[in-house]
């Protein structure tokens, strides 16, 4: 037996990183997925490998996201999961942030939160009641500069959870997860580049001797959709091997991408 037998989930974000891991670890516990992402030809690829289905949407297109979660609903025999786990993020000082690149990064990583909320909640309390987990990050607990978006954006995901928390309670239980540096696609360019020194800068600053792997992440968001974990509910989980304990966890990430643009 799994720990996950009779979930059936929708995952955003699910074609890559850490939508993807979750997506391959639901199905070894035992649910069933659905697997949503912008990516198209991605979330395709990752439903085949899970025998799942796959959905091409938008988390900020709310008509398109309800439509494909009340889909995977029906066809799924009744949703009692979601993974909030689609967002971008971006690295300039405040002041130079263009408005709609500031619209970009809170609709998806904030609203995009929002409408999964609204679309899911819903059908998860009328199918009995389960979990829903979204991805904050780090950031959102312990800023750095050049984040002012995407930390604002990850703070008010923790809010939203606890929230929502009261909200669906005690049918649903709501939660989120706040990564640390996860080695994925997003991060590996910053993380590999030659003569920045950042990977082993950020395994020097984690405790845990290492940068985290997307699967580090997948298996707490199995665990929260789990029963182990009846007994939580409004919390923001960080999952950074420690990074945190030294400060924010990104610090001097700005400097990077400046360098990177050859501002310095």
């Amino acid at each position: 037996m799994g720990l996950l037998d009779g979930t059936r989930a929708v995952v955003t974000g699910g074609a890559s990183g850490i939508g993807a891991a979750t997506c391959r670890r639901m199905t070894d516990e035992g649910a069933r997925v659905a697997v949503i992402d912008r990516d198209g030809a991605g979330a395709e690829k990752v439903a085949a490998e899970i025998d799942g289905m796959a959905y091409e949407v938008d988390v900020t297109d709310f008509a398109a996201l309800d439509a494909a979660i009340g889909d995977a609903d029906t066809k799924l025999g009744g949703l009692n999961a979601i993974f909030n786990n689609a967002g971008v993020g971006n690295a300039m000082p405040l002041h130079e942030y263009p408005l709609d690149e500031w619209d970009r990064i809170v609709r998806i990583n904030l609203t995009g939160v929002f409408h999964g909320l609204k679309a899911a909640a819903p059908r998860i309390v009328a199918n009995g009641g389960g979990a829903i987990v979204s991805t904050s990050s780090i950031s959102g607990t312990r800023p750095a500069a050049g984040e002012a978006p995407y930390a604002a954006a990850k703070a008010a995901v923790a809010a939203l959870t606890a929230t929502a928390a009261l909200e669906y309670a005690p049918t649903v239980r709501v939660n989120a997860v706040a990564p640390g540096m996860i080695d994925t696609a997003l991060t590996t360019l910053m993380l590999e580049q030659t003569g920045l020194g950042l990977r082993p800068r950020m395994i020097t600053k984690t405790p845990l001797g290492r940068v985290g792997a997307p699967e580090d992440i997948a298996d707490v968001v199995v665990f929260l959709c789990s029963p182990l974990a009846r007994f939580i509910t409004g919390q923001n989980l960080v999952i950074d091997g420690g990074m945190t304990l030294h400060g924010s966890g990104v610090d001097g990430l700005l400097d990077v991408v400046q360098e990177l643009l050859g501002r310095r």
